[in-house]
């Protein structure tokens, strides 16, 4: 499952990783946020090393629809319905400027972009209520948004009862945006080190463990989609979402605009110019049918969904990639930014972006990089501070407690289920893989490529029981989104550790 906008790149992957560097900041993980973080700090004369265990762009960043905009689907009106319209208004400033600084660095480094109309729409009458809604909430926030309704809605081959329409948004390469920052940043002095894995941090040192040795910083930024310490307990304060992507070739006329469902099941379209395009091909990217992660009810069924949903409206369509993305919502759905508790002022991090980073990563720099640079806060962008000091409402509380209850569910329910087959178990088919129970252990079986492997179904992190994603092989936790290739290696998520191989007499 290889996403589009990494067809046809050779990425950078970086210099030779030297143990025991010093640094002025160290960042981990080389997306939108922690690129954009180290460009600005490495512009204010700073020495900055990046970190990451994959390479450039390597999850979030590399896999996300590439919509650049500050409607954000029905958000602001989820957001405004239990928060004063001032923190709504903070939200929209801090995009806005995350927004312009991106587009300001793609003028600057050449990399192309398309200004297109976006849409937050209702698929069928009972959603139009969520239209208006969405459109009150950005007119009080200061968008210029137009609120489309039956006889002005916008004419496209899929249903659209209603829609609240944003000029000027973007739609953009985010891998050659990620890429053109690792080009900057290495000409003005700074260290990338790609396949360098984290694996931990030390506030009083000033230090970041990896598997290759320790890298040190006066400060460190975590810039990792969740952070890689449990220091504040943000896993708990955020839920893991993954979502899926196609890509097609579509005979005829693409939507001018991009659009995001307000109700369900959701669906994104994104149309890629022929310019843009891999190749030099037009293309449409469909996205949707998002869930926890872990607790889906059949992830290959979801991509399947949304090929049947853009053949239907877009005869002829025809599938050229699928990929998938994963992202941090927190349950006040506002993303935390700034230093992290315990971290003695050193460390720093950002998560919870909701599927939204294209603009709330670069904010979050531009807040990061304020802080760490010392800039007073009389001097900051007001949305920084007004978001800085936000105060936890009820409906957060409950937002909270309500995902706390489906951990808990998910914990009991996961070892209830591997207790009830015992091993051995028959191998699985190729593509499938199953939890079984040796000796009251959980125990991982799959089948990929060939291969059967067991490996231990319990995640490293809290114990929770692992659950098999089948559209892209992967052991998934459904507590809090740790995920792990068939062959137990660690890909994302608060776990720090890689599943332990087991034998294979699992297996019958």
């Amino acid at each position: 499952m290889r996403p589009l906008w990494k067809l046809e790149k050779n990425l950078t992957v970086g210099s030779p990783f030297e143990a025991g560097a010093h640094h002025d900041v160290v960042v981990v993980g080389a997306g939108i946020t922690g690129l954009s973080t180290a460009v600005m700090l490495t512009r204010a004369g700073l020495d900055v090393a990046v970190i990451d265990a994959g390479g450039i762009a390597e999850l979030a960043t590399g896999a996300n629809t590439g919509k650049l905009s500050i409607l954000h689907g029905a958000h602001l009106e989820a957001l405004r319905r239990h928060h004063p319209a001032s923190l709504v208004r903070a939200y929209v400033d801090a995009n806005r400027a995350g927004m312009e600084w991106l587009t300001a660095f793609a003028d600057m480094a050449g990399v192309t972009y398309t200004r297109r109309t976006d849409h937050s729409y209702a698929q069928g009458p009972a959603g139009a209520g969520i239209v208006r809604d969405q459109h009150t909430a950005a007119r009080e926030a200061g968008l210029p948004t137009r609120l489309l309704m039956a006889t002005t809605r916008p004419k496209t081959t899929f249903p659209v009862a209603a829609a609240v329409a944003l000029d000027d948004q973007v739609t953009i390469d985010p891998v050659a945006v990620a890429q053109a920052l690792v080009t900057e940043l290495l000409a003005s002095g700074g260290t990338v080190h790609t396949g360098v894995r984290a694996t931990g941090t030390r506030a009083f040192a000033g230090r970041v463990d990896t598997v290759d040795g320790p890298l040190f910083g006066d400060h460190i930024v975590l810039a990792t989609g969740t952070p890689i310490t449990d220091r504040g307990l943000y896993f708990a304060k955020t839920r893991g979402l993954r979502s899926y992507c196609v890509s097609f070739r579509v005979p005829g006329g693409l939507p001018d605009g991009t659009f995001l469902s307000v109700d369900g099941p959701t669906r994104s379209i994104r149309p890629v110019s022929a310019e843009d395009g891999p190749g030099g091909e037009a293309q449409l990217v469909v996205g949707g049918n998002g869930h926890p992660v872990g607790r889906g009810d059949g992830e290959a069924a979801a991509v399947d969904d949304l090929i049947a949903w853009a053949r239907l409206h877009f005869p002829g369509a025809e599938e050229t990639h699928r990929w998938s993305a994963q992202d941090y919502e927190s349950h006040d759905l506002i993303p935390f930014v700034g230093a992290m508790p315990r971290g003695l002022g050193r460390i720093r991090f950002a998560t919870g972006y909701g599927k939204w980073g294209l603009s709330n990563g670069p904010a979050a720099a531009l807040r990061l990089t304020a802080e760490i640079l010392g800039t007073p806060r009389r001097e900051r962008a007001a949305w920084m501070t007004t978001i800085g000091t936000r105060l936890t409402v009820p409906a957060d509380l409950g937002r909270g407690a309500k995902e706390g209850g489906k951990v808990a569910a998910a914990l009991a329910s996961g070892w209830t289920e591997a207790e009830r087959h015992p091993t051995p178990v028959p191998q699985p088919a190729e593509g499938q893989g199953t939890v079984a129970n040796r000796a009251g252990r959980p125990v991982a079986v799959s089948t990929v490529d060939g291969v059967t492997r067991a490996v231990s179904a319990v995640c490293p992190h809290l114990g929770g029981v692992l659950t098999w994603n089948d559209a892209e092989c992967s052991w998934d936790c459904p507590l809090h989104a740790s995920r792990f290739r068939a062959d137990g290696t660690r890909i994302e998520g608060p776990a720090l550790r890689d599943l332990t191989p087991l034998s294979g007499e699992d297996r019958e």
